[in-house]
């Protein structure tokens, strides 16, 4: 429901809030944060600063089902808000948004009030959420058709990737907040020329592009999730770069599928862009092309094809040790939308519970990678470098066919639609570190 939180004129009394290309009041996303000598708490993105969710409760600001929310949303995770449903974070999302709302009555005792607000730049980023389950989908069907030109020049897609949104169960364990190392992995490999696999570090490492998305309320075992009432249990989305190992992707996944290529590591942007912040940017699932079989009956529901989407521009940048050592800005790899996505998140949500399978609070989701037709839209190196064969040529003479020791991979994404203010989801970074030691 698009509402007085989303219009485009609201300022904050938090000056950098105005204006800001990520983080407006307008956006207000939930995450939890660590200030400096402080324990984990929940907070809200605000500008610069982040509201301090349990410090606005100890000076009485929030009442009724506000209060509740906030109470729900002040601890170490974000899971007692997500299973309370939209209801609760549309109470505490319009009470933030008066507190914070630069025209809101007694806005000078707000602000006199110490802890309120907090540096973003002093405080650490926690997960937001305990994860209890992360399930990797597959609903970018131009990166499952490029990937598949690859592997499989005569037979891209296989037969049921139109009807089913494919996924796999990943590692909920090594998902982390972007910004640190990620180790490049050991494992098997085997070249076109070996007999048998040997084991070292992984050579073709990569990431993947996707969009994060977050469980709220969940289902009984048994009980599956009907299409029409999916989008009620999504609580919101982030960036996500599910790292891969290709070598190792290649030769293990005969014929189970990924393993140790993906458990490496996941990483998640640290900020839970709510469904409710995301009204505005929705817009109808792109028609599927001419001969494409419509959706089964368990997936197919007329709103949801009719707002099911969002329109979210994302942006793949590379920073590489020389390019850092020179002062460089990152060089943009590559650029891609949400809308490129052949499948909903209602859709994946309907579909994973339609065999009884109960979701819980705090369950996370990834598209898998979002990338479009042409060059310059891939959300991977393996499409970007067509398997290796084709290097990137990046700034100052170097290229890349997959990820280096030093290089930073930086992930952004920016929800755009006239009439409103765009609202962003922060950076997901990551920096690769060298190789494990073996033994």
């Amino acid at each position: 429901m698009i509402d007085e939180t989303h219009a485009a004129d609201r300022t904050s009394w938090i000056a950098s809030a105005n204006g800001h290309a990520t983080f407006p009041i307008q956006n207000l996303p939930l995450g939890v944060f660590s200030p400096q000598g402080g324990a984990a708490r929940g907070g809200i993105a605000i500008g610069e600063s982040i509201f301090d969710i349990g410090a606005a409760l100890e000076a009485d600001l929030f009442s009724g089902a506000a209060r509740e929310a906030a109470e729900a949303a002040s601890g170490r995770t974000l899971n007692p808000l997500l299973e309370a449903g939209p209801a609760a974070r549309q109470a505490l999302r319009r009470r933030v948004g008066e507190i914070l709302d630069a025209k809101g009555a007694g806005i000078a005792k707000i602000r006199a009030i110490s802890r309120l607000v907090h540096d973003a730049s002093g405080c650490v980023m926690q997960l937001p959420a305990a994860i209890g389950d992360f399930t990797d989908f597959f609903a970018g069907i131009h990166h499952a058709h490029t990937a598949g030109m690859i592997n499989r020049p005569d037979n891209p897609l296989m037969p049921n990737y139109k009807y089913v949104p494919v996924a796999y169960h990943s590692r909920a364990s090594s998902v982390r907040t972007g910004g640190g190392l990620v180790r490049r992995p050991n494992g098997q490999r085997k070249l076109p020329e070996q007999d048998a696999p040997d084991f070292g570090p992984c050579r073709n490492l990569d990431y993947e592009l996707e969009l994060g998305v977050w469980i709220g309320p969940g289902n009984e075992l048994g009980s599956p999730i009907p299409i029409a009432e999916a989008s009620r249990h999504i609580a919101g989305f982030c960036l996500l770069n599910d790292w891969s190992a290709r070598d190792i992707q290649a030769w293990e996944s005969q014929p189970l599928g990924p393993f140790l290529s993906k458990s490496l590591s996941t990483f998640v942007s640290p900020w839970i862009v709510t469904s409710e912040a995301l009204a505005p940017f929705r817009m109808a699932q792109p028609p599927r092309p001419a001969g494409d079989p419509a959706p089964l009956p368990h997936l197919n529901d007329v709103a949801d094809q009719a707002r099911g989407c969002f329109g979210i521009d994302f942006q793949v940048l590379l920073l590489t040790p020389r390019m850092r050592a020179a002062g460089a800005a990152p060089h943009v790899l590559s650029r891609a939308n949400a809308s490129m996505l052949y499948w909903t998140a209602a859709q994946m949500v309907a579909h994973h519970t339609s065999n009884g399978c109960d979701l819980r609070p705090g369950d996370l989701f990834g598209s898998g990678t979002v990338s479009g037709t042409v060059p310059g839209s891939e959300g991977c190196l393996l499409e970007m470098t067509r398997g290796g064969r084709n290097p990137v040529s990046l700034p100052g003479g170097e290229t890349r066919t997959y990820l280096m020791d030093g290089d930073e991979v930086i992930f952004r994404g920016t929800a755009r639609r006239d009439g409103y203010a765009s609202i962003g989801f922060g950076e997901c970074r990551g920096t690769i570190g060298e190789a494990l030691a073996l033994g």
